[in-house]
């Protein structure tokens, strides 16, 4: 039997596993309404390689993989493939983390946010990167408006709404729960995600 294991991530912080080629991981949104930042990094490489959501948009000529594509990484290499999309939401990717500078415009300062709980986890895992990515964002609802208004809505993810990845590298997987409590992304209130990972038979 696949091994299985899982990680909790509490409000407005991250969590991270290391996938190895085949693996799955479910990201659920247990309370529903609230997005989740994902970054992938190749494991493998001499030189550091991540998931390029301009790369994938570009590749799968879509705004969003469907179920069945791939997400790529900066050197065009498959990284995941979306197995199951188990949720009303489009998804984003478009939109750049969370970070310092937002909240402080917000009036906010020294808030938690996404681009730093992404860095604490590289951090602890001795990853060192050029640039911090775009993330793909899950559950939020930020669809081109027909007048070209990016807007970011409230997420319409229930209870429960998942998607199911597989790995298709040796990837470094990072996850946070987005920490935007001022505006209705995250249904006005900051929620967990759970992560449920299933390794291949070895």
């Amino acid at each position: 039997m696949p091994e299985r294991l899982h990680i909790d991530i509490g409000p407005q912080s991250g969590g991270s596993v290391r996938l190895s080629k085949g693996d799955t991981v479910r990201i659920i949104d247990p309370e529903g309404q609230q997005v989740a930042d994902l970054w992938a990094f190749a494991a493998d490489s001499k030189t550091i390689d991540w998931l390029s959501v301009s790369q994938t948009r570009d590749i799968i000529e879509r705004l969003f993989p469907k179920v069945g594509e791939s997400f790529y990484s900066e050197r065009a290499e498959a990284l995941l493939t979306l197995l199951e999309d188990n949720s009303p939401c489009p998804h984003d990717m478009l939109f750049p983390a969370c970070n310092r500078g937002l909240y402080e415009r917000a009036g906010y300062p020294n808030h938690p946010n996404c681009r730093d709980n992404l860095l604490t986890e590289l951090r602890a895992a001795g990853i060192e990167v050029p640039v911090v990515p775009d993330p793909v964002n899950l559950f939020q609802r930020s669809e081109p408006q027909a007048d070209g208004r990016l807007e970011v809505l409230a997420s319409d993810n229930p209870p429960g709404g998942n998607v199911l990845l597989r790995a298709d590298a040796d990837i470094f997987l990072v996850v946070t729960a987005c920490s935007i409590d001022y505006h209705p992304t995250n249904g006005d209130r900051c929620t967990g995600i759970r992560l449920e990972i299933s390794a291949r038979d070895r």
